[in-house]
């Protein structure tokens, strides 16, 4: 479909007939003969001499081919723009934030995975993850993997290959043997300073008490829910567990409800797949799709065109000219042939 830019240059158009009424003719100067017997000659011939000017005839093509030209140019300053066929984009509206714990307590074998073998903690998790990635589109995903400290795995990016990818490459332990769920929150909203999309997310996934945080994993969840993080805890493995291995529910509990999230507790692989089909029917995918035009300058075809008949005109006007000089030569030469 073709626009304009600037319709509005449209008006400029009768311009050149406005400069024809209102302003004054051309005048030059010519050579004339003058003859003494010049009153005697206007006698003669019955009319009243006067000033005057000469008015050289117009031909059609030229006048034509002007008034053409004159069009394309306004057409040209008007940006002539070819709008293309729409195209759609899907822009993320939520970021989805993992919290993975890594201590080493992860290493307690008590899942069973889908073949039916006995696999660690750890292990149940990132093959839940991967599903459960696999299966998000319009998100910016992020991962934090926590233990001693928390340290960020993958940045926010839809890149959700990256994300698995680096996911099952982690090892319990990698992070340090203790638990900074805490810190790992903290470091979560810090991540999402820069996020502009509505929806923020984060879903944490431990299985031991918070033992090497500085902050407190409840404060750390009231900063979060003051700037609109939303968390979802999931407790992994033995609620019967003790020491490091214990599991602080109260805490993950009291962090999910003052974040207005849920709750979650996995004991083996099955239900930790049932908590992501959950967490997936609450945490729907928002997609805000973006269409648009785009539009393609075309300026150039109008002043392409005007110069192309400007250039026609010219080599016209020449080829006349040579062809009007041979046939005089020609009369000439016949003239002086005929001659006595």
């Amino acid at each position: 479909m073709l626009t304009f830019a600037y319709p509005w240059l449209a008006l400029i158009t009768p311009l050149p007939i406005a400069v024809w009424l209102l302003l004054p003719a051309h005048a030059s100067n010519r050579t004339g003969l003058r003859v003494p017997f010049f009153g005697r000659l206007a006698a003669l011939s019955g009319q009243t001499p006067h000033l005057g000017g000469v008015i050289a005839p117009r031909r059609t093509l030229p006048l034509f081919v002007l008034i053409l030209c004159w069009l394309l140019a306004v057409a040209a300053l008007a940006r002539p723009q070819w709008i293309e066929p729409p195209l759609h984009q899907d822009r993320p509206t939520r970021d989805l934030l993992l919290l993975v714990d890594l201590s080493g307590s992860m290493d307690t074998k008590d899942f069973v995975d889908a073949s039916g073998k006995t696999v660690d903690r750890l292990t149940a998790v990132k093959q839940v993850l991967d599903e459960f990635l696999s299966r998000r589109k319009g998100d910016r995903v992020g991962v934090v993997v926590f233990g001693d400290a928390p340290f960020v795995l993958v940045p926010f990016t839809t890149d959700l290959e990256l994300s698995r990818a680096l996911l099952r490459d982690t090892v319990v332990g990698m992070a340090g043997p203790r638990t900074a769920f805490g810190d790992a929150i903290g470091l979560g909203i810090g991540l999402f300073d820069r996020s502009t999309v509505k929806a923020k997310t984060i879903i944490a996934l431990t299985d031991g008490n918070d033992t090497a945080s500085k902050v407190p994993p409840v404060e750390a969840a009231g900063v979060a829910r003051d700037r609109g993080i939303v968390i979802h805890t999931v407790a992994v493995g033995d609620p019967t567990a003790a020491g490091e291995d214990k599991l602080d529910e109260g805490a993950l509990k009291e962090v999910a409800s003052t974040t207005k999230g849920g709750f979650f507790r996995a004991l083996d692989r099955s239900q930790l797949a049932e908590i992501y089909q959950r967490l997936d029917e609450i945490e729907t995918r928002k997609i805000d799709t973006v269409s648009f035009r785009p539009k393609r300058d075309i300026y150039w075809m109008p002043l392409a065109a005007g110069l192309s008949l400007s250039l026609l005109l010219q080599a016209l006007r020449m080829l006349r000219r040579r062809y009007l000089r041979a046939a005089l030569r020609i009369n000439d030469l016949a003239i002086s042939k005929g001659a006595p």
